[in-house]
């Protein structure tokens, strides 16, 4: 008989785009599958997360990019998928049905080539007991579609106006840090009808193989994650939060969270929930971990919860204060 698994400290309970997560961590799009694929590991469990966010998916199905497809790098790693995924309609009838929606919030990761393909990929999940919806406007390893509407944003905004008028679930719009003004990014998006943010994408890079000369990466480029990326999505939290803070819109904050600490410090800068991913590669069991941290934390500054902590970033006393 199985262990009877402990029910996460109710401090960490927050919420999130008016959906309730037992815990502030969201298991990221892309490291984790359609949710099933982290099921075979000893200890692992979708519990230890407020929410879960499947892989990238399309219209029709996706082969992805040609290998390789990723490469770790100093303090990060490079990864170039291209979306392979087996279609919206495959995810909808044959992959959710054997999800447990009882262990945590599923959350469908909405991307496409065409602003009628975003629609038409929306449509589906509404017809469906998927919690919410991120739209992948900023995927930095296809050649079309993402990387054009995630820059600009007024494009953005298109993208997220049209999949607004195709359901009413909440929409978490995913922004990239490969454009000029996040802000401007992030205000258009909130306009045009975003129930939440997620800050932030991966950040353009490459890796070069000195014996060939050539990339290492199949697609030549791809989007780079992990520790090496966290101080520049801490500052982007902490400019969308600006944005963000005055329309009631939260943010999942995300890029290189391994740590409790990790995870506090994207809190304090303007994130209502965190977004874990390249981490779990190599320490399946960090969400667990990780929780811990953060409830120690609130216990030993008298918190009643995580949403006390958001955007407490004291800068009034610093020279140069905003």
């Amino acid at each position: 008989m199985a262990a009877v698994r402990e029910a996460l400290p109710a401090s960490l309970a927050t919420t999130f785009c008016g959906l309730p997560f037992a815990s502030p961590i969201v298991l990221l799009s892309g490291c984790v599958g359609f949710g099933e694929e982290y099921t075979r590991i000893e200890g692992f469990s979708n519990r230890d997360c407020g929410a879960l966010v499947l892989k990238g998916t399309t219209l029709q199905p996706r082969l992805g990019n040609p290998p390789h497809r990723v490469c770790e790098t100093p303090m990060g790693m490079l990864n170039a998928i291209g979306l392979q995924n087996p279609g919206a309609q495959h995810v909808v009838s044959r992959i959710l049905p054997e999800l447990d929606f009882a262990e945590t919030r599923f959350i469908a990761n909405v991307s496409g080539s065409t602003i009628e393909e975003y629609v038409a990929v929306v449509r589906c999940f509404d017809d469906s007991p998927i919690d919410a919806m991120e739209i992948n406007i900023s995927c930095p390893n296809v050649k079309e579609g993402g990387v054009q509407f995630g820059n600009y944003p007024d494009m953005s905004a298109r993208v997220v106006a049209a999949c607004r008028a195709a359901t009413a679930k909440p929409l978490i719009t995913k922004l990239s840090p490969n454009q000029t003004d996040i802000r401007e990014n992030a205000r258009l998006c909130i306009e045009a009808g975003s129930d939440g943010l997620s800050v932030i994408n991966t950040i353009m890079g490459m890796a070069i193989d000195i014996r060939t000369r050539r990339p290492v990466l199949g697609n030549v480029h791809g989007g780079l994650s992990g520790p090496a990326i966290k101080p520049i999505a801490l500052l982007k939290v902490r400019e969308v939060y600006a944005v963000a803070k005055p329309h009631g819109v939260p943010i999942i904050g995300q890029g290189g969270i391994v740590s409790a600490n990790d995870a506090l410090e994207f809190i304090i800068a303007g994130a209502s929930a965190v977004g874990i991913g390249t981490a779990l590669f190599y320490d399946p069991q960090c969400c667990r971990r990780i929780n811990e941290g953060i409830a120690v934390y609130l216990a030993e500054h008298g918190l009643a919860g995580v949403a006390a902590l958001v955007g407490t970033l004291d800068i009034a006393s610093c020279p140069s204060a905003e």
